[in-house]
């Protein structure tokens, strides 16, 4: 009898070690559908665990189509672990169920595998859930330096409360004020205002070798971005903050880009990070109007299921998602379908602004500008729905550098780049139906027949026809075959070594065949032409082969983003 499944807490984030314990404990509950392997070591030597789900009965994962999901790239995006457990949790909790989901969740791990990181960047994760924590970005290996800063502000926990927030200090050049309806509320000054009580907010931190009068703000020691260490669109440091050295330079990064590339059955892939509330799609560096068509058109297709399913707009990440409208954004998207040709989506879980009711919220533009009103409503929302904790309460402070101030203000790591405790589950339970679509999707190899006829006493002709029983086609994207990432269907037939009297007389023993579609409609019913192959998605080898009677012959079929069948012929 298989044990206990674990009861995970989705309001709570896991330490390494806690977390390890509960991806072991899945394997030992469900040795069938779970395994846990490690990909590589982080920078501190931490295992990043990959937790691969198939039923074994059914075939190996490497055999099937694939889906690959990960989570926590960057240290402090903590609630993207966490979607990936509780999709983990949901397919393991429902599977040999009855019910239509629980069917459709038996369909796709007989059909299909998922290989899920929880936590790409085990460091900086772990110095986030520190109990002085710091937030970084990423790694927590020195870059682009080595040595320690020797002035400047750090940024980090100075009063030992597991925050870290903003020093307000009062100042005549200070360049916010309190807003006159809510104090606690500070607001900028107005162009060309005089006369009033203002303030510098500073982040809270130490400051070493402070002159009394200037603060210079340190770059976080750690400089890296694990997400511009890509090999797709990599640009160095002087264009592209945190990229690293070269390519793939960071052991977390290259970890993940050999898995994927040693399991070309991958056709999908999802990274989930914080915060926005949106589903980004590709591309990155070129609009809409520069991609290939049938392409934007699929990720269209399948964005709109996203929308569907979990409520969050889907966009483009270079048309709507830019830091700065002169800048792009290069990052994992580029190297998993611009070099790879595979279906791919960043997910920015979490926005308190839509929690708050603020209308009109602009993902990144609206961090650089907007009304006032949008301030006292998230302010609203923390004082009703998060018991005045999103917004902390300006406290006096003896700081040992700047004397005193008060901390307070907005708690980013814990109702900002995540949702608070209460509503992590809420967030993760919006995609496991769109991430099972997607999967279900994946082109699948099946074998339609065989057929063995005698041309003669010791002659014979063999031959096996495969299909494409998925939507999407073997290939996925034509970028997939623009890029020559992916081969058309492999035939390969295997005669018994050693006997003179077995030989092949026609065909090869390894034959590449065509590019097999899948189901999914070129166009509409109404169209004027049809341009779709009736039978594009299924292909035929044929061998003719000298040999006794009673010779048992393998044949085996195989596509990297379809799967591989196998069988056995009895020439009679």
């Amino acid at each position: 009898m298989p044990s206990t499944l674990p009861s995970p807490r989705f309001d709570h984030f896991y330490r390494y070690d806690e977390l390890t314990s509960l991806l072991f404990a899945y394997a030992e509950a469900r040795p069938n559908l779970v395994s846990v392997r490690s990909i590589g070591k982080s920078y501190e030597g931490r295992d990043i665990w990959v937790v691969v789900v198939t039923n074994l009965a059914s075939g190996m994962d490497i055999d099937k189509p694939a889906m690959w999901l990960d989570g926590n790239i960057h240290a402090a995006e903590l609630t993207a672990s966490t979607t990936c457990i509780y999709y983990m949790h949901q397919l393991l909790t429902q599977h040999g169920g009855t019910s239509a989901e629980a069917q459709q969740i038996n369909r796709l791990l007989d059909t299909r595998t998922l290989y899920i990181v929880p936590r790409l960047n085990p460091d900086g994760a772990e110095l986030a859930l520190a109990d002085r924590p710091r937030h970084i970005r990423s790694s927590t290996r020195p870059y682009p330096f080595t040595e320690e800063p020797v002035d400047g502000l750090t940024i980090e926990d100075v009063d030992g409360d597991g925050r870290i927030l903003t020093m307000r200090v009062p100042d005549p050049h200070g360049g916010y004020k309190k807003h006159a309806g809510d104090p606690r509320l500070m607001v900028p000054r107005e162009p060309g205002e005089h006369g009033g009580e203002y303030f510098r907010l500073i982040p809270e931190g130490f400051i070493r070798n402070h002159d009394g009068l200037t603060i210079k703000l340190n770059a976080d020691r750690e400089g890296l971005d694990l997400n511009r260490n890509f090999p797709g669109e990599w640009r160095q440091e002087f264009q592209q903050l945190g990229a690293g050295p070269y390519p793939t330079s960071e052991p977390e990064v290259r970890a993940m880009v050999e898995f994927i590339t040693s399991h070309p059955n991958i056709g999908a892939a999802i990274s989930f990070h914080t915060h926005s509330g949106v589903i980004l799609r590709p591309c990155g560096t070129r609009s809409d109007k520069d991609m290939t068509p049938e392409d934007l058109w699929l990720f269209q297709q399948f964005s709109a299921l996203g929308e569907k399913h979990t409520g969050y707009p889907a966009v483009s990440i270079y048309e709507e998602f830019r830091y700065h409208p002169k800048d792009v954004i290069t990052g994992t998207q580029d190297w998993v379908y611009e070099h790879l040709g595979a279906l791919f989506w960043v997910v920015e879980l979490w926005s308190p602004n839509k929690e708050a009711g603020v209308d009109g919220y602009k993902w990144i533009d609206w961090f650089r500008e907007h009304p006032v009103e949008d301030d006292l409503k998230l302010l609203r929302w923390s004082d009703e729905k998060c018991g005045g904790q999103a917004y902390v309460a300006w406290t006096p402070f003896q700081h040992p550098q700047l004397g005193a101030v008060e901390i307070g203000g907005w708690d980013k790591m814990n109702y900002w780049r995540n949702p608070p405790p209460a509503l992590r589950e809420r967030e993760a339970a919006r995609f496991p139906a769109w991430m099972t679509q997607i999967a279900m999707s994946l082109p699948k190899l099946e074998l339609i027949r065989t057929e063995v006829r005698a041309l003669g006493p010791d002659m014979w002709r063999v031959r096996m026809a495969v299909a494409n029983s998925g939507y999407l086609p073997a290939y996925v994207t034509q970028r997939a075959l623009e890029r020559k990432t992916v081969r058309g269907v492999m035939f390969e037939l295997h005669l018994p070594s050693g006997d003179p009297a077995i030989s092949l007389v026609n065909g090869k023993e390894r034959m590449e065949g065509p590019q097999l579609e899948g189901h999914a409609p070129k166009q509409s019913q109404l169209a004027f032409l049809p341009n779709k192959q009736p039978t594009g998605d299924r292909a035929v080898a044929e061998w003719v082969v000298r040999a006794p009677v009673g010779t048992r012959i393998t044949l085996s079929a195989s596509a990297e983003r379809a799967g591989i069948v196998r069988t056995e012929v009895v020439l009679d």
